[in-house]
């Protein structure tokens, strides 16, 4: 484990593997580069997370990419986050503009094509739109803007978990013709199921962190000047069926309905969250 401006900085089991793997074929070379790459694209969001006032608690580094935990407070916007995520991909097109202009004045082309077409690919496969991956937190982040917050979660990590089986049963698909499954892609499915299995168990925590948060949006509401964004609801509808409706950059007034469809309440969003915890 090593340390970059005081966040801890480690390598995935994965990542080991492709290490020992590396070291057994006398990959040398190719193992230190993607190291390299890896490293860059996840300190590009760091940078960006830093830069946004994010506290980076952690990082992991995987074969793809890295896995950050991060602990925002309610700061981190949907635009905020999508930013985050395009500043490891950057890193990237960064290094593959470096690799061509240093190709282009004479330095060893062999090794600048391995080095730009390695960019590509983590590039490109961290643009899929499936969690944990920068793709899919992309997606994730631009329908928190416009849907709400609990949904988004929910039919996103569906989609990850479904999208990652797929990933397994495309690294599986050789054996069908009698050929060995493709490894890499077999390893990096099984990773991706996993981690979305685990995060649509930890769902209702997120939710909690989540509605634990929202001061954070009152106060970003209220500096923009922007009006109470509204959920009607009738008396004896369920408080977590209201608070399913919260949007993630919105703050809500909730219009209590009686049967007569005239409004008998009008209750702001901290106390329906404070009567939700019991407060």
């Amino acid at each position: 484990m090593i340390r970059i401006w005081g966040i801890p900085v480690t390598l995935h089991p994965l990542f080991v593997l492709v290490m020992l793997f590396s070291i057994v074929t006398g990959q040398f070379l190719e193992l230190i580069t993607l190291f390299c790459i890896v490293f860059i694209h996840e300190m590009g969001h760091v940078c960006a997370s830093l830069l946004y006032g994010i506290t980076v608690k952690s990082v992991q580094l995987l074969p793809f990419g890295g896995v950050a935990v991060t602990e925002d407070h309610g700061r981190l916007t949907p635009s905020r986050e999508i930013i985050i995520a395009l500043a490891g991909p950057l890193q990237n097109a960064v290094m593959i503009l470096t690799a061509m202009l240093l190709r282009q004045i004479g330095v060893d082309a062999g090794f600048l094509t391995y080095f730009i077409g390695a960019n590509a690919m983590i590039a490109l496969f961290n643009l899929l739109p499936v969690l944990p991956l920068d793709g899919g937190r992309i997606v994730q982040a631009a329908m928190s803007s416009r849907l709400p917050y609990y949904y988004t979660l929910l039919w996103t990590g569906r989609v990850s978990i479904v999208s990652s089986m797929l990933v397994l049963v495309h690294a599986l698909l050789p054996l069908l013709a009698d050929e060995g499954p493709r490894l890499n892609l077999l390893l990096i499915g099984a990773f991706l199921l996993y981690a979305n299995v685990t995060d649509h168990r930890n769902l209702p925590y997120r939710f909690m962190a989540f509605l634990m948060n929202r001061d954070a949006v009152y106060e970003r509401s209220i500096r923009q000047g922007r009006e109470a964004s509204p959920i009607i609801a009738e008396p004896a509808k369920p408080l977590d069926e209201i608070l399913r409706l919260f949007r993630r950059n919105q703050y809500h007034c909730i219009y209590v309905m009686n049967n007569e469809h005239h409004v008998v309440a009008v209750i702001p969003e901290q106390r329906v969250i404070s009567s939700y915890f019991g407060k």
